[in-house]
């Protein structure tokens, strides 16, 4: 009998069968484009790096990546860029049944497919992340990897202001060639339009990926008006497109996974829904779901609840607040922030970091994010700025 199904098989679900044949079970795989090769960027934080993972796989690193909100923030981690195609390589099969099928019914200890197979094994872990819904927020984001010279002149140009009163940035700040989250106008939004941000990533080999992202929203920002406003973000800073870049394009749910003993990565509640990140917790708890039963099982559905009130918090804030939200985040200890960011299994954790924000917001704010943390209802004579936000 197999010992361990995994349903899936993108980051999440290749890293656990992974994992498992490196202690010798048997296992099975089922995937309906099982060698379809990932596109999209991945990364995570220095310290979220498992030791058994190929090093070969981290194409660019970079010691103190910046935040904006209204002001500049340095964060003090490691911010490690992976090579997606070495990453997908890394995680090797060998000696996996792989399974070219659609699953259509998933048990604890049976899968059936499409065709009417059906598998057993001692495990079955649906690894398929979460499917789009309207009722779901989700994360969109419009990308473009630019080659090295012409990103080596937009960080030298600096980001100037946009449209609608920014002030250009200053000399000292023009060099910012990694950006983890930019808030600042400048891509031609108007004032009282949904905030998308700027996230700007070496690649390694030179290129740079330069995306606007919608962080969350319900309906999040549509993909077409994000590339407007990457476009009008890179001619402000002097870049020129040759039109055959490559182009990531970004949409996902950030809400509907559950914490459980047979679901893993985005299924489990692994993705972050104020972050959108997964990839760097599955790669963490890979190990210890192909030992069994995944320990501390209580602990990661109680950090979970807190991070699902959390995103409420954030679809609930007007727009033009996102950036002073974020300063209060940024300003916050380096090890609050790892918490919020990091503690799957640290409810006490998170529960610090989300009292020392709400602490940390200007008192304006207070009670809307408390309202919307509670999931209570809130006025709608209280100003929003953008209907994706209610």
């Amino acid at each position: 009998m197999t010992d361990i199904v995994v349903c899936g098989l993108g980051p999440s679900g290749r890293a656990l069968a992974h994992r498992c044949l490196a202690r010798g079970l048997r296992v099975a795989v089922v995937d309906p484009a099982p060698h379809r090769r990932w596109t999209a960027t991945y990364a995570i934080w220095g310290d979220e790096l498992p030791g058994w993972l190929d090093p070969a796989v981290v194409a660019a690193r970079v010691a103190r990546p910046v935040a904006w909100g209204t002001v500049r923030h340095e964060l003090d981690r490691e911010y490690l860029v992976l090579d997606t195609g070495r990453l997908q390589d890394s995680l090797t099969l060998d000696g996996a049944e792989v399974i070219a099928e659609r699953a259509v019914r998933v048990s604890g200890r049976s899968l059936t497919t499409a065709s009417g197979r059906v598998l057993r094994a001692d495990r079955v872990i649906d690894a398929r992340g979460v499917g789009r819904s309207p009722r779901r927020a989700e994360q969109t984001a419009y990308g473009v990897v630019v080659a090295g010279s012409h990103a080596a002149d937009g960080a030298r140009a600096g980001h100037p202001g946009a449209a609608g009163g920014a002030a250009a940035a200053s000399p000292r700040h023009g060099d910012d060639a990694t950006l983890f989250m930019d808030w600042r106008a400048g891509n031609g939004a108007g004032p009282g339009e949904p905030r998308s941000f700027l996230y700007v990533v070496p690649l390694g080999g030179g290129a740079t990926l330069y995306e606007e992202t919608c962080l969350a929203g319900r309906p999040a920002i549509g993909l077409g008006e994000l590339r407007r406003r990457l476009e009008h973000r890179l001619a402000a800073r002097g870049i020129t497109l040759a039109g055959d870049e490559t182009v990531e394009r970004v949409r996902f749910p950030v809400q509907g996974g559950r914490p459980g003993a047979h679901r893993f990565g985005a299924a489990g509640g692994f993705l972050h829904p104020a972050t959108g990140y997964s990839v760097a917790a599955s790669l963490g708890a890979a190990d210890e779901f192909a030992e069994g039963a995944p320990a501390r099982l209580g602990r990661a559905r109680a950090a979970h609840a807190l991070r699902v009130a959390g995103l409420r918090a954030l679809l609930a804030l007007p727009p033009a607040e996102l950036p002073v939200f974020f300063d209060a985040f940024f300003s916050l200890p380096s090890t609050l922030q790892r918490a919020y960011l990091s503690g799957r299994t640290d409810p006490v954790g998170v529960a610090a970091a989300m009292r020392a924000l709400f602490t940390a917001v200007p008192p304006g704010l207070r009670t809307r994010i408390a309202a919307a943390t509670c999931g209570f209802p809130f006025s709608r004579r209280m100003p929003t700025g953008s209907s994706i936000m209610e």
